[in-house]
């Protein structure tokens, strides 16, 4: 997708601080949790946030 806003960015580490154990490699689950914890109302900036975490999870995971 390129490159993502810093928004993004910051919500998303922000996020995965905080309920880090919530998230995991699938971006409908991560879609899901975002939309339980947070109050974004726009669903294309919540599927762009679960689709940061979703992708940090999988690298995190492949580098282990």
């Amino acid at each position: 997708m390129g490159i993502k806003p810093s928004y993004i960015k910051s919500m998303g580490v922000a996020l995965m601080e905080q309920h880090g154990k919530s998230f995991n490699n699938s971006f409908d689950d991560n879609k899901k949790v975002v939309s339980e914890i947070t109050t974004i109302e726009s669903k294309s900036i919540r599927n762009r946030v679960a689709g940061f975490i979703t992708r940090k999870v999988n690298t995190h995971n492949r580098r282990r």
